[in-house]
């Protein structure tokens, strides 16, 4: 069984970015819990999350990125989502999280939004 994705990150002045790529699903999923941890354990919790080359996202996925969301904010920080792709964007759509998340559709606008 291959690991179909992969997780990078970046930083751009108080803001990380972590770049994701390939499949979120429950044996992906762990790995991008993993890499979100490493950065808040590290003070990293303004975090932007660059969905633009996810080619599938299940539930999993989303509950990774809940239970980031509901970490960050407890240490007043943020999570943003990056995607322009209507087959992700509609994941969160069915499941209300496009009213938990802000949602921007390119890596600029997000990092803009997170110094306003």
């Amino acid at each position: 069984m291959t690991v179909d994705l992969s997780v990078s990150s970046s930083e751009q002045g108080a803001v990380t970015i972590v770049h994701v790529a390939g499949e979120i699903d429950v044996y992906t999923a762990p790995l991008l819990r993993e890499v979100l941890d490493k950065q808040v354990a590290a003070g990293r919790t303004n975090l932007v999350v660059d969905l633009e080359n996810v080619t599938f996202m299940d539930s999993t996925g989303l509950g990774v990125l809940v239970g980031r969301l509901k970490l960050v904010r407890g240490q007043n920080g943020s999570l943003r989502i990056v995607s322009a792709q209507d087959r992700i964007l509609k994941v969160f759509k069915i499941t209300g999280l496009d009213k938990v998340f802000h949602i921007y559709p390119s890596v600029d606008e997000a990092t803009a939004a997170s110094h306003a």
